[in-house]
């Protein structure tokens, strides 16, 4: 390329992406303690040791009871139990419900031997000894079945999910004190220019500061990836070159500056006497003089001085490279709001606002089966979230919506 011209030609911005991606080498996994996993790429499947809940459960507060033994019981025609103890939540029972038996049991607490279903406290009367049944209970009835949120052997996160809260919360459910992530990606940043000067210095007449290192920085927090601040090289080849080096025992590198094809833009010419570069010159307004290349596997950003333009690239270009060094590619973020088509009906009670757990993939709409509002895994099996207003029935079948997405959407890069 001829400096001065300006860019003959342009590489297409997807083109310029893949291209990228498709030459850095992935970095390598790490074991992290649970309490730091939150916003790292899971490098591994999580299957499941064992159920959750890990036995049948009480999900209401009331009585432990053979639900055969209320068949037939209403306002009109109650039924008498015996109370012949209670359980606790935490503790094993040791109580066996025989026939025209209860006990007195409260949310979470294991059904004891015998019973088979839980009479809610507003469906009885308490009368000494004895328990008035006024409603009848179906088998299984506010019990929470053991496996129900989550079978033994079952993948409950894949690899390439960006691990969320609710995430954190599911794997410490199975008993996990630690995960398999890729590595953080470590990247230094340096800025170039004769007239940059760095905060907190006095401002001399033709200088200006140093914008662009704390703003990238700050990027790069923002996106989960580890900043080292290089400072400022000179539009100097030599000591853009030492600058480099000094960067490269880093995962990855970003210039801002010296990008162009100016006489004094010299940063390609240096980084080509280390690696390829894969592009420079893309069909982009502002960041048309951004460039990359690779140099042993690794990705180095270059982008131009301007501000505007260079966060704008980095977002365009250093994200995405920068996930791909944890073998991921980020499809749509956390937040968004989408569009898409519901698959199967999603009720709701009116004078309730509802937050139906949902599955958008693609642009359809699938709701997520759940059990009420301790079912954890609910939100990592879902990916979004559709609020249904207060004053509407819920979503029909075919009805186009909005729904906010709950995590990041990935894909594993091959």
């Amino acid at each position: 390329m001829v400096r001065g011209i300006g860019f003959k030609t342009r590489t297409n911005v997807d083109e310029a992406i893949n291209s990228l991606i498709s030459k850095i080498k992935p970095l390598e996994t790490e074991a992290v303690n649970i309490y730091q996993c939150y916003g790292r790429v899971l490098a591994e499947d999580i299957k499941s040791p064992i159920d959750v809940p890990p036995f049948d459960r009480a999900a209401m507060d009331g009585f432990a009871v053979r639900a055969e033994d209320t068949f037939g019981a209403s306002l009109m025609n109650p039924m008498l139990l015996r109370v012949i103890g209670a359980v606790e939540i935490g503790e094993k029972p040791s109580i066996t419900v025989g026939e025209g038996e209860a006990v007195k049991i409260v949310t979470g607490a294991p059904l004891p031997n015998g019973a088979d279903a839980v009479l809610m406290l507003e469906h009885v009367n308490l009368k000494g000894e004895f328990v008035e049944v006024l409603k009848s209970v179906t088998p299984f009835k506010n019990v929470s079945r053991k496996g129900e949120d989550i079978k033994k052997g079952e993948i409950i996160l894949k690899k390439g999910e960006i691990i969320q809260p609710q995430d954190v919360g599911v794997i410490a459910s199975l008993g996990y004190d630690e995960v398999k992530v890729f590595k953080r990606p470590k990247v230094a940043v340096i800025s170039t220019g004769n007239e940059l000067i760095e905060v907190g210095a006095p401002l001399e007449y033709g200088r200006i500061y140093n914008s662009n290192n704390p703003m990238i920085f700050a990027a790069l927090i923002e996106n989960g990836f580890e900043p080292i601040s290089l400072g400022i090289a000179k539009d100097d080849e030599e000591e853009i070159e030492k600058m480099l080096v000094k960067a490269l025992k880093f995962d990855a590198v970003i210039f801002t500056g010296g990008t162009s094809v100016g006489e004094r833009d010299l940063v390609p010419k240096v980084v080509e006497k280390y690696g390829e570069i894969i592009f420079h010159g893309v069909s982009m307004k502002p960041g048309m003089p951004t460039g990359a290349a690779v140099i042993d596997g690794k990705p180095i950003l270059m982008l131009p001085g301007s501000p505007a333009a260079a966060l704008l690239s980095f977002y365009t270009f250093a994200v995405p490279a920068l996930y791909g060094l944890m073998s991921i590619r980020l499809i749509a973020r956390k937040w968004s709001r989408v569009r898409g088509i519901v698959q199967s009906r999603i009720p709701s009670e009116i004078g309730i606002r509802t937050n139906a757990r949902v599955l958008w993939d693609d642009g359809k709409v699938y709701p997520i089966r759940t059990s009420g509002s301790g079912i954890l895994s609910s939100l990592v099996r879902a990916n979004a979230l559709l609020v249904i207003p207060e004053w509407k029935e819920g979503y029909e079948e075919g009805e186009e919506v909005e729904v906010t997405l709950l995590r990041n959407i990935t894909e594993v890069l091959a």
